[in-house]
């Protein structure tokens, strides 16, 4: 996965939630996309801490004015999804992140080519080089589209 952010101390690359590998700043990075992909899975957490996760990655998302998500849940090993998966969809169902997350689009909803992906990718160009490789979408997956951050008055 490339970094699409860059340290707003020391310039060099890095993650969204992480301190700066090369000075240690803690300050929000400089994004130089508008589109990233977060893969909730990474770490093996519970239901409750990829929530968590979710939650914070979202609220810097929104505060450097990413304009799209792809998160990245997995689908699980029942054949149904798993419980991340579920979590996440009750989750943006109820209104947990509506405060950020302006629409939301489960991968398999969005196959490549279908008129709800050219849709999409209408509103949100970048999302291309993630779903061009998904002929029958990707039901590992959620788009999220988030709202414009407040401005300063």
């Amino acid at each position: 996965m490339t970094q699409a952010f860059e340290c707003a101390e020391c310039g060099n690359p890095r993650f969204l939630m992480s301190s700066c590998q090369h000075c240690g700043s803690a300050e929000l990075p400089s994004m130089f996309v508008d589109v990233t992909e977060f893969n909730i899975k990474q770490g093996f957490p519970n239901v409750e801490e990829a929530l968590d996760h979710l939650t914070e990655y979202l609220r810097a998302a929104y505060e450097l004015g990413l304009k799209a998500i792809v998160l990245i849940h997995g689908y699980g090993s029942s054949g149904e999804g798993g419980r991340i998966k579920w979590a996440i969809h009750a989750a943006l169902e109820n209104n947990r992140f509506a405060d950020r997350v302006e629409e939301y689009f489960y991968g398999e909803n969005v196959p490549y080519a279908s008129p709800a992906c050219q849709d999409l990718l209408k509103k949100r160009p970048g999302l291309k080089r993630y779903l061009k490789h998904f002929k029958a979408g990707n039901a590992g997956m959620t788009i999220l589209l988030l709202g414009s951050t407040p401005r300063s008055t």
